[in-house]
């Protein structure tokens, strides 16, 4: 590399740099924070270069050197070029010159490949991306992979061609990226049923189910959550669950520590079947929330096409076991209806492939906890316990209009599923008082201190025998 190096100054050019640093337009960096380049520090070098699971290409640069300058595009370009394949990265060797010492950098740019249990190899070749790119293949790190699919993969970015996974962010896609930093929180913390590809961008296989599981996802939206890692840039995740080929299909249902695999047809039309047909197995137990805020509302009754609002009686009036019998009623009725999801304008069964699920939930108030709903959906005039059925998104409800028995709730849910009979409007979004949650025991009866009516008559009757 010796013919397209700068070389160190010797201190009798010293003014010369110090002149080229200050009037360079590129003398404090060769890559913006944009750049496809990864930067590299001190503090950062032994997590990127030395403990990678994968090839690194790293330059040693300085930003006043010329040829290092005139690198720079074709380095960013095979960072581009190579993205999943292996890791382009630059190091300012100016400024952190300890660092390129530990290395023997003598010269600018000195490029070397690091790749896991071997020593650092130096490039020697064109700075030109093609070969900068069969020479990070050709390394005997690599040769697990696919060589067939990476020098097509190659070739299509070399000559301009779109290419990518099923993250392909050309396309609109209701499939979600996932990577280490929101897994936890959108998978594994969610109460829905999530079904995760795990993919290279250099698959050929993977490459074939993209435009499936786009359809898929877009085709699920609303009813199954599908998501998609990165597996050249979520090793992490890779090695968590285990992932040794790609794509890699995995299914996190109510117990989400558990993953198992989808071993199906990759077609749109078997991933949404096998989707649909594991959302009934995979429902979470179903609850009864109560309504204590405008977020449980939100939450709950916002989003739903169905929110069934039962408005149990006071606690003073039913005590904690007559109330809990109430949310027994509810609990028994939402599991009934929990392993068959509506179906718009059907009946209350197992959805077919295009079937819109609706949404359904159930939340409680105690009597007079929540007057201006209750105002709104006419209750409190025909005492209590009473249910309606609300949809919040349409304006609508519907009440309970028989007993609050279990026959009667359960027919009641199915006619809503239906569509409801005598649906009634609703005025405006009812406001929702903030309330203290019931502590699941009886209420404290307060006992008055006793009074004679004498006493209470006592400056009356005083006043009388005085006249």
């Amino acid at each position: 590399m010796a013919a397209y190096s700068c070389r160190l100054p010797a201190l009798s050019l010293f003014l010369f740099i110090l002149t080229g640093l200050l009037l360079s337009p590129r003398a404090n960096a060769l890559y913006s924070p944009s750049s496809p380049v990864l930067q590299l520090t001190p503090s950062n070098f032994k997590s990127k270069v030395l403990n990678s699971n994968g090839v690194v290409l790293v330059e040693f640069f300085a930003p006043w050197c010329g040829h290092c300058q005139a690198l720079t595009p074709t380095w960013e370009k095979a960072a581009t070029v190579l993205k999943g394949v292996a890791t382009v990265a630059a190091l300012d060797a100016d400024a952190h010159k300890s660092l390129a010492q530990e290395y023997g950098i003598k010269g600018f740019p000195t490029i070397k490949l690091f790749a896991p249990g071997k020593p650092p190899i130096d490039y020697q070749g064109a700075r030109d991306v093609k070969p900068i790119a069969e020479f990070a293949i050709q390394q005997k790190m690599l040769r697990w992979f696919n060589h067939v699919q990476i020098k097509a993969l190659l070739k299509e970015r070399l000559s301009g061609k779109a290419t990518g996974g099923s993250s392909d962010k050309t396309e609109t896609s209701s499939s979600v990226e996932l990577t280490s930093r929101n897994f936890e929180e959108l998978v594994l913390k969610s109460k829905e049923l999530w079904i995760v590809e795990f993919f290279a961008p250099w698959c050929g296989h993977c490459k074939k189910l993209a435009p499936e599981w786009k359809k898929a996802a877009n085709n699920l939206k609303g009813k199954v959550k599908l998501g998609h890692v990165d597996c050249d840039a979520e090793k992490s995740l890779m090695s968590r669950y285990n992932v040794q080929g790609f794509p890699t299909i995995l299914v996190f249902g109510v117990d989400k520590d558990s993953p198992y695999p989808y071993e199906g047809p990759r077609a749109a039309s078997a991933i949404e079947s096998y989707a649909l047909e594991h959302l009934e197995t995979n429902v979470s137990p179903p609850e009864v929330t109560e309504l204590t805020g405008q977020d449980v509302m939100e939450d709950k009754c916002g989003s739903a096409a169905i929110c069934f609002v039962a408005f149990l009686p006071d606690i003073l009036d039913s005590k904690a076991e007559g109330r809990n019998k109430y949310l027994e009623l509810l609990l028994s009725v939402a599991e009934k209806f929990k392993r068959s999801p509506y179906r718009q304008g059907g009946n209350l069964q197992a959805p077919k492939r295009h079937d819109k699920v609706k949404l359904i939930n159930y939340v409680w108030a105690a009597a007079g906890k929540q007057p201006d709903l209750e105002k709104q959906v006419g209750v409190g005039g025909y005492g209590y316990p009473a249910l309606v059925a609300l949809n919040v998104k349409k304006g609508v409800y519907a009440p309970l209009r028989s007993a609050f028995e279990l026959d009667q709730i359960v027919e009641f849910v199915k006619e809503a599923g239906r569509g409801g009979k005598g649906n009634l409007p609703l005025g405006n979004a009812p406001s929702i008082v903030k309330t203290e949650p019931w502590d699941g025991k009886d209420a404290e009866v307060v006992e008055e201190d006793e009074f004679s009516l004498e006493e209470l008559m006592g400056d009356e009757s005083t006043s009388k025998d005085e006249l």
